[in-house]
C-alpha cells in the first residue's frame, strides 16, 4: 500500500507535468506549493495557471473515477460471485451513458448543472432494475447466466444511445464521442466535487459493509446462516453501484473494464477480505486510470486519444490473459 501510494503520487506529478506543453517537475512542484500557501515565489508566465486550473483538476478527476470504478467492480463481482462483472458489462455504464446522451441530443439542460447527473443517474438505475429483474429470474442457474444478463442490458443500451445519436441533433455528434468513449478533458474544479461523491458514496458503502460481502466468500447459504439479507444485499448494493457509477459517468464519460481488472490486481496484494480490498481497489484503480490518461495523451501527440479506448484495450489483453490462465 505504501508504494502504491507513492507511484500514486509520482504518477499524479507526472500527469500534471505532460501535456501539449511539458512543464519541469521542479515547476510542477514549485506551483503546487505556491497554491497551497507554503512557497512565496509563483512561478514565472502562465505555468502557475496551467498547472492549478488545468491539469490538477483532471489529475484529481482521474483518481476519483478510477477509485470509484475500482470499488463497484470488487463489489459487484462479490454479490454477483463472478470475476467477470463490471459496471461497464452489466449495463449501468451504458444505462448511464444513454441518459446523458439523451440530454445532449434531445432535451437540453432543463435542470440546468444538474441535468446531466440526474439524467445519467435515471439511465444507471434503470438498467441496475433490468439487470436486477432478470438475475431474479435466473437464479439458482449459474452465475455465466448473470454476465449474460449484463451484456444484454448493455447492448440494449448501446443501441438505445445509438438511435439517440441519429434522432436528436447532429451537431451534437462530438459531445456524444466523448460520453460513449470517455475522457477526463471536461475536468474543472467545479465538477471535482461531484466526482469525489460518487468515489466516496461507493467507498464509504464498501467500508461500513465490509463484514456483510466477507459472508459472501463462503456462499449464498452460508451467508445466510450469518445473517446477511443475500438478496436485500444485491439489491443494494446494485442500486448504489448504479448511483455512483451514474455520477463517474457524468463526468467522465464511459470507461470500460477498470471495475473487471483492479479487483483482479488487488486481491493477490490486499486479500480476499473487504477492508482491506476496498482499499486496494480505490487506490489501484485510481493508479491505472492515471497510467491510462498519460498513454493517452503521449500516445499520438498532439491529439489526445479517449481514455477509454487505452482502458478497453487493456482489458482485452487482461481478459485474455485470464483465460489462458484458465481461471475464468
Amino acid at each position: 500500500m505504501m508504494l502504491g501510494a507513492a507511484l500514486l503520487v509520482a504518477l499524479g506529478l507526472l500527469s500534471i507535468a505532460y501535456g501539449s506543453t511539458l512543464i519541469p517537475l521542479r515547476q510542477v512542484v514549485g506551483a503546487l506549493a505556491h497554491a497551497a500557501g507554503l512557497g512565496s515565489q509563483s512561478p514565472s508566465g502562465p505555468v502557475g495557471s496551467i498547472v492549478v486550473d488545468l491539469r490538477l483538476p483532471r489529475t484529481l478527476l482521474a483518481i476519483a473515477v478510477g477509485a470509484g470504478l475500482g470499488v463497484v467492480g470488487a463489489l459487484l463481482q462479490t454479490v454477483t460471485r463472478n470475476d467477470l462483472a463490471d459496471p461497464f458489462l452489466f449495463g449501468l455504464s451504458s444505462g448511464a451513458a444513454a441518459g446523458a446522451v439523451s440530454v445532449i441530443t434531445l432535451f437540453g439542460d432543463t435542470f440546468g448543472v444538474w441535468t446531466l447527473p440526474l439524467a445519467a443517474f435515471t439511465g444507471g438505475v434503470l438498467a441496475a432494475a433490468i439487470v436486477l429483474l432478470l438475475v431474479s429470474r435466473v437464479k439458482g442457474q449459474g452465475p455465466e447466466r448473470l454476465i449474460l444478463a449484463g451484456l444484454a442490458v448493455s447492448f440494449l443500451f448501446t443501441a438505445l444511445t445509438n438511435y439517440l445519436v441519429f434522432a436528436g441533433d447532429q451537431r451534437a455528434a462530438h459531445s456524444v464521442l466523448f460520453w460513449t468513449m470517455g475522457g477526463l478533458g471536461l475536468a474543472r474544479w467545479d465538477n471535482i466535487g461531484l466526482a469525489a461523491l460518487g468515489a466516496g458514496i461507493i467507498l464509504a458503502y464498501g467500508l461500513r459493509n465490509h463484514r456483510r460481502f466477507d459472508a459472501f466468500l463462503a456462499g449464498e447459504s452460508a451467508a445466510e446462516s450469518l445473517g446477511v439479507p443475500v438478496a436485500r444485499m444485491r439489491r443494494a448494493t446494485f442500486l448504489v453501484a448504479a448511483l455512483a457509477t451514474a455520477i463517474l459517468v457524468a463526468v467522465a464519460g464511459v470507461i470500460g473494464f477498470v471495475g473487471l481488472m483492479i479487483p483482479h490486481l488487488s486481491r493477490p496484494l490486499s486479500g480476499p477480505l473487504h477492508r482491506n480490498l476496498v482499499i486496494a481497489c480505490a487506490l489501484f484503480g485510481a493508479i491505472l486510470l492515471l497510467a491510462s490518461d498519460l498513454l493517452a495523451r503521449t500516445l499520438l501527440p498532439p491529439q489526445e486519444l479517449p481514455i477509454g479506448i487505452i482502458t478497453s484495450s487493456l482489458g482485452a489483453f487482461f481478459v485474455v490473459t485470464l483465460l489462458m490462465r484458465n481461471r475464468l
